[in-house]
């Protein structure tokens, strides 16, 4: 079993959130999703963006507030 099973690219992270991959980007280097830079490619642990993508609001592209009230 290969280790980078567990691991996905921000391409691949882009295409589970429905936003751009230069987004994901940017949400890596600014540690709002954890993540691994391995010379020059970001690396996810799926785990780690399942939980982030929980909070995510891709329509404000912010996290969601879950004390908001409707």
């Amino acid at each position: 079993m290969p280790i980078l099973n567990d691991y996905l690219d921000v391409t691949e992270a882009a295409s589970i959130l429905t936003i751009h991959w230069e987004t994901v980007k940017r949400l890596c280097r600014e540690h709002r999703i954890p993540a691994q830079k391995v010379h020059n490619k970001w690396l996810i642990r799926k785990d780690d963006l399942s939980r982030f993508a929980e909070t995510y609001d891709t329509s404000r592209g912010q996290r969601k507030n879950k004390d908001t009230k409707a």
